[in-house]
């Protein structure tokens, strides 16, 4: 799942220039995406992502790593791993 989402980090915003005024823009548009991966293939799937999204600047982003406890598809009623494959 990918969202469009607003927010800051270390950078704490960005000065912009609009009609030669400087603002100071607070928010900053942001990419959230979400994914609910097989455990044994968490570890690949970070380095993955890390990979394709270092920059080496402030704004690279971070990656946040959560169990889930269980998965359910609901055409079927797999759970676990089978709900997610």
């Amino acid at each position: 799942m990918i969202s469009e989402i607003e927010g800051h980090g270390i950078e704490k915003g960005v000065e912009q220039q609009v009609r030669g005024k400087t603002y100071k823009v607070d928010l900053i548009t942001k990419a959230r995406i979400e994914l609910v991966v097989p455990d044994d293939e968490a570890e690949k799937i970070v380095a993955a992502i890390q990979k394709a999204a270092l920059t080496g600047h402030i704004g690279d982003g971070k990656i946040f790593v959560h169990p889930v406890e269980d998965a359910v598809r609901v055409r079927t009623a797999e759970r676990g791993d089978a709900a997610i494959r």
